[in-house]
């Protein structure tokens, strides 16, 4: 046994700040409803992302939660909170048109994912990323909005070592919007779900998760949302620290439900 789930996080719109849950249904494709929704770029034809701080920072000052729990049979409206204090439902006739003018570009709500899609990802100038000051492409999984996997989940342990080895920062779990919040049986700081990739989690009764590799971080986790500042240093701290890494990327091997108190436990592939 390694840990228990803390709790979780499902994202409706990609970009957009999402949903804390006592509990969620797992699919071959992560939380149910997870990354369901995002927003296409019309001049670009590529998804909106808060990987390109220039164009969509503005993204996590919005807020997307379901209107009725998601079913696998259908995905419901979801209820978008705007920065002005209103808010609207996806399905409402002016929603591409609201979103386009508050975000200054002709956007549209996608319900479902194109075969083939791509976002823009900025790199700032830290040393230890793989690139600096320049805009690369990222080719999304097919027929998902997701980046490159299905479940992410972080330990709170991995965030009190970032915070003792930043003390003026503020490593909140928003900044890496993890899936997951995993609390360890060991209460200590230090990365320790490092050393789990290759390994199984057996969460609660039903659900088995193959972590396949650590989990890179980018610029989001630096941009201001829920009340938190801009701040570079953040992921300077993880690049000179843990090689860029905070976290795991997980794929599923067994679906379920899983709640927040679940125990987690560590098996071999």
């Amino acid at each position: 046994m390694v840990g228990s789930v803390e709790t979780l996080w499902r994202y409706p719109v990609k970009s957009m700040l999402g949903e804390e849950l006592e509990a969620s249904e797992i699919t071959e494709q992560g939380l149910l409803g997870d990354r369901a929704y995002a927003l296409l770029d019309v001049q670009s034809g590529r998804v909106a992302s808060a990987k390109n701080p220039k164009k969509w920072a503005k993204l996590l000052e919005f807020q997307a939660a379901y209107t009725t729990t998601p079913v696998r049979e259908e995905i419901p409206p979801v209820n978008v909170s705007l920065p002005d204090g209103r808010s609207l439902i996806s399905e409402a006739i002016e929603t591409n048109s609201i979103l386009s003018g508050l975000l200054g570009r002709e956007v549209r709500l996608l319900s479902s994912a194109p075969k083939t899609a791509s976002l823009d990802q900025y790199w700032p100038n830290v040393e230890g990323t793989a690139y600096q000051e320049t805009i690369t492409e990222l080719v999304l999984p097919p027929n998902t909005f997701f980046d490159s996997c299905f479940v992410h989940a972080l330990t709170t342990a991995t965030l009190a070592k970032l915070q003792t080895l930043y003390p003026d920062g503020q490593f909140e779990p928003c900044r890496f919007r993890p899936n997951i919040l995993i609390k360890p049986v060991a209460d200590e700081a230090a990365f320790v779900e490092d050393a789990w990739v290759g390994s199984v989690l057996a969460i609660g009764n039903e659900v088995r998760l193959s972590i396949d590799t650590a989990c890179p971080r980018c610029v989001v986790t630096t941009m201001a949302q829920s009340g938190l500042p801009n701040d570079l240093d953040i992921l300077r701290t993880t690049a000179q620290h843990n090689n860029v890494i905070a976290g795991i990327r997980a794929s599923v091997l067994q679906s379920g439900t899983i709640r927040r108190n679940d125990s987690i436990w560590l098996e071999s592939q």
